[in-house]
């Protein structure tokens, strides 16, 4: 018992020098809620539930965190603290979260969203109270109590079709300034700005600032325009336009215009004055425009002018007249009062030739009477005219040319050919048809003096007959050319080559070579060349399309490759394929050849059998001669060389017992086919030499069997 109670003691005091902790839960809190308006206090609660193996004290280290970043860090005893903001703001809306570190351990708070509703309300300042027209204003907007980013609304109020809006979006600041321009005609100007926030967690939206309130100030007034002596004039009056402003001593611009054309004009005045005698074009609106900087005020007014007398009308018999034909003109006008004047007149690069002084004018036309022509009509100074007339007066075209560019006298058959058709005389524009017989090919105008271009193609070959004709406004006349005979021919077609014999011809024979051409106009050049050789071998013109040539006594070197070109005036040339020609050996050359070698056979084979013959004899009769240093053949065939005795001499004939023996030839067929035959031959013995042991002299018969096979040959 006593030994568990000290187990006990000591396992009791191992736990209090340890100190054991666990942090079970880290809780985080809003107070008073987790949505607030804009502007209240926010608390923000941070509480850590720790478990301990006794009663000792342990140092807490809180971390609050707002949207990933720290926003405070505490440390304390306390197992719980707090954040506080005294003034939330839309800015403090987002994800709160809290970790607690004791010691090594640590422990986060789960992730708690905090709301703050609305915003304040901007303030909007205006840097001037009183502005002129044309001047820019500078409004303020701000919101101190906010964090950027911000979007600022500014709203000019009554006016026309509603508030006019501009938005400006700050990224840094809490606050931003706009210039907007006075306008002509403003008198007070109302202000007022929104503010807006946008995040992740929402859109908020201010309430509208304060009203700002701006005078405007003109620096001149809107200018009158007086038309004396009145709106409604008559055509040939003098008419006074006067436009009059009111003015604060600044420098102003006076226009006076009408449409889009300035009549008058002047500067630094407050009034502008401009005078007209009227006529119909002087018709219409005016304005009075008064322009300063930027600003411009401006007064339109209509001025009606009645039309004295009418426009001239301009009457003509033609606008087209044959030359030759009457020219005649006729200037009619419309009025109530009579006509004091009226011209009829020509007109050349704005410039006016006068004509008559009356109202009609006619003469025989002639080509210089073309022209355009006017008629004026002048009441009490004012002076109009008609709508001008050009007249064109033509003369009769002459016989035109035709002819080919450039110059040719037969054509190609398929290759295109240049005319040209021109009439010498004759008033532009000319129409020009181009003719193949009397087929119509093409046609074309021409407005000056240059000739008209045609291109055809013939498809046929022979003569052809082109012409051209020539017309031009001119009522009557049309005139055709000269035909033209144009001869067509065609270049060579394909180019054949043939011979006879084809390939081989003998040496000292002739060969013919037929040369033809398939299509093609006469006459045709042909030429027999051999390849690598531009010198023709033959050449002949010939009114046909082919052409044979013989050439006798051929040689060797006469071998080669042969073509055949053809031509005709066209002067394109066509070639042949190559053929090949091999001259070979006449036949009596070939016999005579044979002949040679038939009798070098012959000499050679009775060379041969003579040989063979005298071998033949010769070995059935042999002859053996015996010298001092020939050996001695003995009955078997086999050569006996001399001996020398002690005393050193020699003994011809003489064999060692050991040598004695018998030596079969290879031509030797076996023994059954031997004949032995045995004859006596005389053998002259030599002297012997002085310093040997003398022997005897004479002619001593010496016995040689010789035997020899039957089959020997």
């Amino acid at each position: 018992m006593c030994l568990a109670l000290l187990v006990i003691l000591l396992h009791c005091s191992s736990l209090k020098a340890r100190e054991v902790f666990t942090i079970n839960k880290v809780e985080i809190r809003a107070d008073p809620s987790l949505q607030v308006p804009n502007g209240d206090a926010l608390t923000i609660l941070c509480i850590a539930d720790i478990s301990k193996s006794g009663n000792f004290m342990i140092e807490h280290h809180f971390t609050f965190f707002k949207d990933g970043r720290i926003l405070s860090d505490i440390t304390s005893l306390q197992n719980r603290t707090e954040y506080k903001i005294p003034a939330a703001r839309f800015a403090d809306t987002g994800e709160y979260v809290c970790m607690v570190k004791a010691k090594e351990k640590k422990k986060k708070s789960e992730v708690m969203l905090v709301k703050v509703t609305g915003l304040p309300k901007p303030k909007l300042t205006a840097l001037k109270n009183m502005v002129t027209e044309g001047e820019e204003l500078v409004l303020k907007c701000e919101v101190p109590e906010e964090a950027p980013p911000l979007t600022f609304t500014f709203q000019k109020l009554l006016t026309p079709g509603g508030p006019v809006t501009r938005t400006k979006k700050e990224l840094e600041k809490n606050f931003t300034t706009i210039e907007i321009p006075v306008e002509p005609g403003d008198k007070i100007l109302r202000f007022q700005c929104i503010a807006s926030v946008y995040s992740a967690h929402g859109m908020q939206e201010s309430a509208p600032s304060d009203v700002e309130l701006v005078t405007v100030v003109e620096p001149f007034s809107t200018p009158a325009l007086v038309i004396e002596p009145s709106l409604n004039v008559t055509e040939g009056d003098n008419v006074k336009l006067v436009c009059r402003v009111v003015v604060r001593n600044y420098d102003i611009e006076i226009i006076i215009q009408k449409d889009k054309v300035i009549l008058n004009s002047t500067r630094g005045q407050n009034t502008l004055t401009y005078f007209t005698k009227v006529s119909m074009q002087d018709n219409g609106n005016y304005t009075c425009k008064v322009e300063l900087g930027s600003v411009s005020k401006e007064k339109t007014v209509n001025m009606v002018v009645t039309e004295l007398f009418s426009k001239p009308e301009l009457i003509h018999s033609a606008k087209m007249i044959d030359e030759g034909d009457w020219l005649q003109l006729q200037c009619k006008v419309k009025g109530l009062l009579p006509v004091t004047k009226i011209s009829i007149k020509t007109r050349y690069l704005g410039k006016d030739n006068l004509l008559n002084d009356s109202s009609s004018f006619i003469t025989k036309a002639h080509v210089n009477n073309t022209a355009t022509y006017i008629c004026t009509a002048e009441i009490n100074g004012i002076i109009k005219e008609s709508d001008p007339v050009k007249i064109n007066v033509y003369a009769p075209v002459s016989i035109p040319q035709l002819w080919i560019v450039p110059s040719v006298r037969d054509v190609i058959l398929g290759r295109a050919i240049r005319f040209q058709c021109q009439s010498m005389y004759g008033t532009p524009p000319i129409t020009y048809k181009f003719f193949r017989g009397n087929k119509t090919v093409n046609s074309s105008q021409i407005f000056n003096k240059l000739p008209a271009e045609f291109r055809d193609k013939p498809t046929e070959v022979g003569v052809e007959q082109y012409s051209c004709e020539a017309s031009n406004h001119h009522s009557h006349i049309r005139k055709r050319s000269r035909e033209l005979n144009i001869t067509v021919i065609a270049p060579v077609g394909k180019v054949n080559l043939i011979s006879v014999p084809k390939r081989e011809v003998e040496d000292g024979k002739g060969i013919s070579f037929r040369c033809y051409v398939e299509t093609g106009s006469l006459p045709i050049n042909f030429k027999l060349l051999k390849q690598n050789n531009r010198k023709p071998i033959s050449e002949d013109t010939k009114m046909d399309t082919e052409v044979i040539w013989y050439k006798e006594t051929w040689s060797k070197q006469d071998s080669g490759e042969y073509f055949c070109e053809a031509s005709n005036p066209t002067n394109i040339v066509q070639r042949s394929d190559v053929i090949s020609i091999n001259v070979i050996l006449a036949s009596w050359q070939k016999v005579l050849i044979a002949l040679f070698v038939l009798v070098i056979i012959v000499i050679l084979g009775c060379g041969g059998c003579c040989w063979y013959l005298w071998k033949k004899r010769k070995a059935k009769h042999p002859s053996i001669e015996m010298s001092g240093s020939a050996g001695v053949t003995n009955s078997a065939g086999v050569k006996l060389e001399p001996r020398q005795n002690s005393d050193g001499q020699y003994y011809p004939g003489y064999m060692d017992d050991s040598e004695n023996h018998m030596k079969a030839t290879d031509e030797n067929k076996g023994p059954e086919h031997e004949i032995t035959e045995v004859e006596y031959t005389e053998v002259e013995v030599s002297t012997p030499d002085p310093h040997r042991a003398p022997v005897q002299k004479g002619t001593e018969p010496v016995y040689s069997e010789i035997r020899k096979a039957n089959n020997e040959n």
